[in-house]
């Protein structure tokens, strides 16, 4: 192809005014774009999580009150995350699958007061443990993959009764996409769907998120023996094609900004609707470097959604989710 060479071609000709910018922009990034995660807590009111400036734990009435901001604002999903009483942790995890529990009244509730609003709910053990692993642990300490399942497959037709709109897996076990998928088609569960968290690295960046459901310093051990190792992409290939073929609906990268080059590769080889979710930790360190003056808060939250957006993401799972949807209406 014949390109024209300067001065006959100015690239900056097509950047010098803001409607020429806008006419000529590639990637768009709507509110519709985004997921909102939410925590909830028992009682009234909000508990503000110290670790993420901003960020709280909602009670009912709280929630509620979210939702109808989501709608209103146009974000068209909630992510939701309970932060469970300490006196109903134990080791095999339980409450996960009560159909009463925390998780599931808030699925409830918000869907009477606000059905139009999506719901996304996590399946893993850790907000429910003693021990805060995503699964059951044997006396080695290892978490038990079979066995870790088949609790999952009870979580998730809880949270799907109760009326979750998607389904999403956290916990890096091997199959468990496939068991829950035949588990929902045999309770009528069809249009549930199933946002595998399909390459979830075992990564730094989740340290506030531990707080915000109550899971910080229960930790026995670490997670990578499910998680992902950092270094390693081509495995996150095969992580993604077997959450695929087992029944996933769409996948999940996580972290999201350290793991562009996965988003990418993940597009590009499958060409599936892929989210990002950007972390706890990510999301803390752009709200601390606009408190010293290192960046400018709006600016820096709307670039990284942007990149998520321009490596492929067909949404965000973020802690910024109103305030990017505020910026964008704006």
């Amino acid at each position: 192809m014949s390109i024209a060479a300067y001065p006959a071609l100015r690239l900056r000709r097509a950047r010098a005014a803001d409607w020429s910018r806008r006419l000529h922009a590639e990637t768009v990034l709507t509110p519709a774009d985004l997921i909102w995660p939410l925590f909830i807590t028992e009682g009234e009111g909000e508990e503000p999580v110290a670790a993420l400036p901003g960020v709280s734990r909602w009670s009912m009435s709280g929630l509620v009150e979210r939702a109808r901001e989501a709608r209103d604002l146009g974000i068209p999903c909630l992510a939701l995350f309970p932060n469970t009483p300490s006196q109903l942790r134990t080791d095999l995890g339980e409450e996960s699958y009560n159909p009463d529990n925390l998780m599931c009244r808030a699925i409830a509730t918000i869907k009477d007061a606000v059905p139009e609003v999506g719901l996304l709910t996590d399946v893993a053990l850790d907000p429910y443990t003693t021990h805060g692993h995503d699964g059951l642990v044997d006396d080695r300490g290892y978490v038990m993959n079979d066995a870790t399942a088949e609790q999952l497959v009870r979580q998730a037709l809880a949270q799907a009764r109760a009326g979750a709109d998607i389904i999403a897996p956290s916990d890096m076990m091997d199959g468990r996409v496939g068991l829950i998928r035949n588990a929902l088609e045999g309770d009528g569960h069809h249009n549930v769907q199933i946002m595998a968290y399909a390459a979830k690295y075992a990564s730094g960046f989740y340290g506030p998120f531990r707080d915000a459901v109550g899971s910080r310093g229960l930790l026995k051990g670490d997670k990578k023996t499910y998680q992902m190792d950092p270094a390693n992409a081509e495995e996150a290939l095969r992580e993604v094609s077997l959450d695929l073929s087992e029944g996933a609906d769409s996948v999940m990268v996580k972290p999201g900004l350290p793991y562009l080059d996965i988003i990418v590769r993940v597009k590009s080889t499958f060409e599936v609707p892929v989210f990002a979710y950007q972390v706890s930790g990510e999301y803390a360190m752009i709200e601390a470097a606009a408190a010293v003056g290192a960046g400018d808060r709006d600016a820096l939250v709307l670039e990284t959604l942007m990149a998520f957006k321009r490596a492929g993401c067909t949404g965000v799972l973020t802690y910024h989710a109103a305030h990017a949807a505020r910026l964008l209406g704006a």
